[in-house]
């Protein structure tokens, strides 16, 4: 039997909006990404998640940031200042770089924030370590090009949510995502995003988009009644 077989699917943190909104690095259009006042702005804006890029510094801080650094510029936010921000605000879409499971989730319990994270792990290895750490903590990830029997792949990596780009998924693929309550959250972020690609999107169906421009994204739902 597979590791991952054996373990239940964990549910994703409430949320009051019928689409979930996830602003990609907070409003990094309008602030620096990855930045404290870029998230305060995403919260304005309404959003139900940012997204918060985790690393490890050399010295073994927990930083934000979407590359790797050198030297930490003046301004990075430590993850601590980050769960301090969210808590009771927004929920936490965050992008697992480079960070020791543990490490985080015990962070992430001092803050009172277990309910209200997504951890999205960037490899099957990642999974498994949060797996062991924390399992009812609700994991995504991104479902490979060549997988098309999801099920097969459920079964050997259930996660929470899984992502991917617009006309990734067959109806049949997106049935066996409602069936087995594995939500579907589409990167929308690209140079050309705006409507076109939100009501794409939207219609496929899907859960929940990633966006570079949450607010103009959210508004568009409130005039669809989508929000």
């Amino acid at each position: 039997m597979h590791f991952f077989s054996i373990l239940l699917i964990a549910l994703l943190p409430v949320v009051k909006h019928k689409h979930v909104v996830i602003a990609h690095r907070g409003d990094h259009t309008v602030l620096p990404e990855n930045t404290l006042a870029a998230y305060t702005r995403a919260i304005a804006d309404g959003v139900d998640y940012v997204e918060v890029d985790l690393r490890t510094f050399k010295d073994g801080t927990l930083y934000i940031s979407h590359g790797s650094l050198e030297v930490l510029p003046a301004g990075v936010p430590s993850f601590e200042q980050v769960l301090s921000l969210c808590k009771k605000k927004v929920n936490i879409y965050l992008d697992f770089k480079d960070a020791d499971p543990l490490v985080v989730y015990k962070l992430i319990k001092k803050a009172g924030m277990e309910k209200h994270i997504v951890v999205y792990c960037n490899t099957f290895e990642q999974l498994k370590e949060w797996h062991k750490v924390a399992p009812g903590m609700p994991l995504m990830t991104s479902v490979p090009d060549s997988v098309l029997d999801l099920n097969t792949f459920f079964d050997q990596y259930p996660v929470s949510a899984i992502d991917g780009d617009i006309g990734r998924y067959t109806p049949e693929m997106l049935a066996v995502c409602k069936k087995r309550n594995v939500a579907i959250w589409l990167d929308v972020q690209a140079p050309d995003e705006g409507p076109l690609s939100w009501q794409q999107a939207l219609d496929t169906p899907v859960q929940g988009l990633q966006t570079d421009h949450p607010g103009a994204l959210i508004n568009y739902l409130k005039q669809k009644g989508n929000r």
